[in-house]
């Protein structure tokens, strides 16, 4: 509650020294420490009702939707087929709630390992928490790790949708994490997990990729518009064994946008969210 003074949030995050995203705090919803992190819910004055772990904003209900559909819908459409898939975090639902509209998808299995997280999200984020309402959906709260080397060779889509590598996320950036994700994908399977911003941790961006290219033949790093995130840009590394991950290989085009009720994702965004600027590129594909 130190970061709530005269009606202002304010974000410090010690991955971006220097630099604090702020929003006008209208009401403090709900506020508990779990078992792994501080968990808040805030109404603001202008994003909405927002989503805080320790101390850090995961997501606004103003812009939410950028995120959550491109995480998703990237990976999601670059396999052919994502029948069976796989969300390691995403305590929120958002991922289970655009999971869910992808017609090919029949199965989601989800592990989360802070119930705390689910729980004040299905009460008081319900625009992304109606993800847990699924039919597809089975929700397990367990250890990713644990539930991944119990299962291999299991689901042609695995989303991670983790918060920063500080806290309870920290080992998802890992090569041991990477090994694991490889292991319990299908063949031809794809992953997507959040890998931060080139504008404030570019070292740190491309050291994840260098990780998953320990296990995968195809890595690619691609990006969305957030403007609650710092710099108000992040960043997934999308990686499997087909050659081209940029191309999807289930086109939305007006047509499903309007069906799936997209606000951000179609075929022209996934291929130009891989395109990324001269001084990216040299770092992390030279």
């Amino acid at each position: 509650m130190d970061q709530i003074k005269n009606g202002w949030f304010s974000e410090i995050n010690d991955l971006w020294p220097g630099q604090c995203m702020s929003l006008q705090v209208e009401e403090v919803l709900y506020h508990e420490k779990s078992d792994y992190q501080d968990v808040m819910v805030v109404k603001t004055k202008h994003h909405g009702r927002a989503l805080i772990l320790d101390g850090i904003i995961q997501c606004t209900e103003h812009d939410e939707f950028s995120y959550q559909e491109m995480i998703s819908f990237l990976p999601l459409c670059a396999h052919p087929a994502p029948s069976n898939v796989l969300i390691v975090g995403g305590g929120d639902g958002g991922v289970a709630r655009e999971c869910h509209k992808h017609p090919l998808v029949k199965k989601i299995v989800q592990v989360e390992i802070d119930s705390k997280v689910v729980d004040a999200s299905k009460r008081y984020l319900p625009f992304m928490a109606t993800g847990f309402a699924s039919d597809k959906l089975t929700l397990n709260i367990c250890d990713g790790f644990k539930y991944m080397e119990q299962h291999k060779n299991a689901f042609d889509v695995i989303i991670t949708d983790s918060s920063d590598p500080i806290g309870p996320a920290e080992n998802l950036f890992t090569e041991s994490y990477f090994k694991l994700l490889k292991g319990a994908l299908k063949e031809g399977g794809v992953i997507c997990s959040q890998n931060g911003t080139v504008w404030a941790g570019l070292d740190h961006v491309k050291q994840t990729m260098n990780h998953c290219k320990k296990f995968f033949d195809t890595v690619k790093y691609a990006v969305t518009s957030v403007p609650t995130y710092p710099s108000g840009q992040i960043g997934f590394v999308v990686a499997g064994g087909r050659s081209d991950l940029t191309v999807p290989q289930f086109r939305v085009g007006e047509k499903e946008v309007r069906e799936l009720g997209l606000k951000y994702y179609n075929a022209e965004v996934h291929t130009a969210a891989f395109v990324l600027p001269n001084f990216v590129k040299k770092v992390l594909y030279e």
